[in-house]
This record gives C-alpha cells, structure tokens and sequence, in this order.
C-alpha cells in the first residue's frame, strides 16, 4: 500500500510512503472529522491512498494573500 500527499493547489507531490501495514491513528487521520476524511482522503482503485495536503509554497502564498482563501487553485 502506498499513500501519496499532494498539494490541494498546485497538485506538487508532497510526500509518499510506501508499507505493507499503516495505522492511520499515526498518520493523524483520525483527527479529522467525517467531511475532512471525505474532502482529504482518496483511496484509488490500486489500493493506495491520495491525500490532500498544501506544500508550503502555496502556504506562503495564503497567509501573504489571504483573499486567495476564497479560491480552489490560485496558481496560474
């Protein structure tokens, strides 16, 4: 199984971790509520996880412009 972190944004892959077993407690998932898990977490037909996360590029970019909040991608 393998899960992969990308940018909501900009799409850049973030991070990949690659395991037979992962406990998702360790990964933070269950911090999230019921819409955020829906919103942020994929699980594509291979078996692997897509996670939905922002790199810190597109974090700069937010607390610079915070208008850009209202916005699903802001990078042209």
């Amino acid at each position: 199984m393998e899960i992969y972190y990308r940018c909501r944004h900009c799409g850049v892959q973030v991070g990949h971790l690659k395991n037979d077993v992962f406990d998702t407690n360790h990964l933070g998932f269950n911090q999230l509520n019921s819409t955020e898990r829906t919103e942020l977490i994929e699980y594509n037909s291979k078996g692997h996880i897509n996670v939905s996360t922002i790199c810190e590029d597109c974090q700069e970019a937010l607390e610079r412009n915070p208008d850009y909040h209202q916005f699903d991608t802001f990078i042209q």
